[in-house]
């Protein structure tokens, strides 16, 4: 079991989350993105993902062999603190350079911008409590796909699957799918014993309440 709750918080680690949320979008609709071709739509992508996850990831990396983290999984309070800051100082790069860009839709600078607000309200509670940043992570990602459905009005979308055929699939199927990850992630978090209930709701609200802030300044 242990192991499985292991595999689950890789897959949804927070640091994945804005690449998850750009290629979601991608999904859905690719005209959402104004680049000329797919081979643009690629370099966008990398673009977003050594933003967002790989840069951070290689600051973490650089601070664990000079000693400044003692563990990857940062099990203490003051693990967090260069790991955060490094992630808000790249979050916050990417948003620069996406806000306002034409070929960037809305929803995903929103996303951006929620993140960035959650990084900033996990490093301050970081200094009370060890707030659960996977739980951040999974109650943005509700928050953005509740945003797609309601705001953007969409309720299907159409997965090309090569040979395979085009399937329709509701965006409720989507939204499950999403609900079931918070769940998952939550009880993996639990059972690795790396959080108290508490620190997993509070993960939750926070990731919430940031992207709400967010739509509030962007919309």
């Amino acid at each position: 079991m242990k192991n499985f709750a292991q595999i689950i918080s890789y897959i949804f680690h927070p640091i994945f989350m804005v690449s998850y949320g750009f290629f979601f979008l991608y999904v859905i609709n690719p005209y959402l993105f104004s680049v000329p071709n797919s081979k643009a739509m690629g370099v966008l992508f990398i673009y977003v993902f050594l933003l967002s996850a790989f840069f951070p990831v290689l600051s973490i990396v650089l601070m664990k062999s000079l000693g400044l983290v003692n563990s990857f999984k940062m099990k203490e309070r003051t693990d967090r603190i260069g790991p955060l800051i490094c992630t808000a100082i790249f979050y916050l790069w990417l948003y620069v350079n996406i806000y306002k860009n034409p070929s960037i839709p809305t929803a995903f600078t929103i996303f951006v911008l929620g993140s960035i607000i959650a990084l900033f309200i996990a490093f301050f509670i970081n200094n009370f409590n060890k707030i659960s940043l996977h739980s951040i992570g999974v109650g943005g990602a509700l928050a953005g796909a509740l945003l797609v459905k309601f705001n953007y009005s969409y309720n299907h979308f159409s997965l090309s699957i090569g040979d395979i055929g085009i399937y329709n699939i509701s965006i409720n199927f989507f939204l499950i799918f999403v609900i079931l990850m918070v769940g998952l992630v939550a009880t993996s978090r639990l059972i690795l014993k790396r959080h108290k209930p508490s620190d997993i709701y509070g993960g939750f609200f926070v990731g919430l309440f940031s992207q709400l802030l967010a739509i509030v300044f962007l919309i």
